[in-house]
C-alpha cells in the first residue's frame, strides 16, 4: 500500500492554518487534478499555473525544450502577484526548486505545499495518455534532474498513485 507522509509546513508561523495551497511536482504527478479537487472540497478557487505560462514557453516545450531559470522568472512573479492577491487559493505548480518555491510565496503568509510523487514509469504512462497537454514526454526527465524535492518540514509528501480522494483528505487534514 502507497504511504502517505503528512507533516506541517515550515511557512506556517506558529502551525498556523494554511489558506493557501500550492500543489507541486513533476509533469504527470496529478497536480492539477489533485489542485482542483482541493479547491472544491475547500471551497476556494483554483488556478493552474500553466495557464500563466508566457506564449513563448508554451512554444519552447512544445518543441521539447526545457525552460531553464530566466524562462521561468517572469512565470513566477505573475504566480506570485497571484497568490498575493487571493487569500484563500490552491495552486497547481510544478514548483520544482527550492528558489521557485521561495519566489512563489514571498511575501504571502499562509502557505502549504503538497508535493505529490511517483515513480519515472508511472508518470511517463499518465503523460502518455494526455492529448490536451503543451508538455511532451522528451521532457519528464529534464523535470525529474530539475526537481529539488522538498524535506518533510517544507511540504506534505504524498504518494501520486493513491486514489483522488486520499490525497485531498490527506492534504486537508494536513491543515490542522
Amino acid at each position: 500500500m502507497p504511504t502517505v507522509f503528512s507533516v506541517m509546513n515550515h511557512t506556517r508561523p506558529h502551525k498556523t492554518v494554511p489558506t493557501r495551497w500550492i500543489v507541486m511536482g513533476v509533469s504527470g504527478c496529478g497536480k492539477s487534478t489533485v489542485g482542483r479537487a482541493l479547491a472544491k472540497h475547500l471551497d476556494t478557487v483554483f488556478y493552474d499555473a500553466d495557464d500563466f505560462h508566457p506564449k513563448t514557453n508554451v512554444e519552447k516545450m512544445a518543441a521539447g525544450h526545457p525552460l531553464d531559470d530566466a524562462d521561468r522568472a517572469p512565470w513566477l512573479d505573475r504566480l506570485n502577484a497571484l497568490m498575493i492577491e487571493n487569500p484563500r487559493v490552491v495552486l497547481a505548480c510544478s514548483a520544482l526548486k527550492k528558489q521557485y518555491r521561495r519566489r512563489l510565496v514571498e511575501g504571502v503568509e499562509g502557505v502549504g505545499f503538497a508535493h505529490l510523487h511517483a515513480d519515472f514509469d508511472t508518470l511517463l504512462a499518465r503523460m502518455s495518455v494526455r492529448d490536451d497537454h503543451f508538455m511532451p514526454t522528451e521532457l519528464l526527465q529534464s523535470q525529474l534532474d530539475t526537481l529539488e524535492p522538498p524535506t518533510p518540514d517544507e511540504a506534505v509528501i504524498l504518494d501520486a498513485t493513491l486514489g483522488l480522494d486520499q490525497l485531498v483528505t490527506a492534504i486537508a487534514d494536513a491543515r490542522r
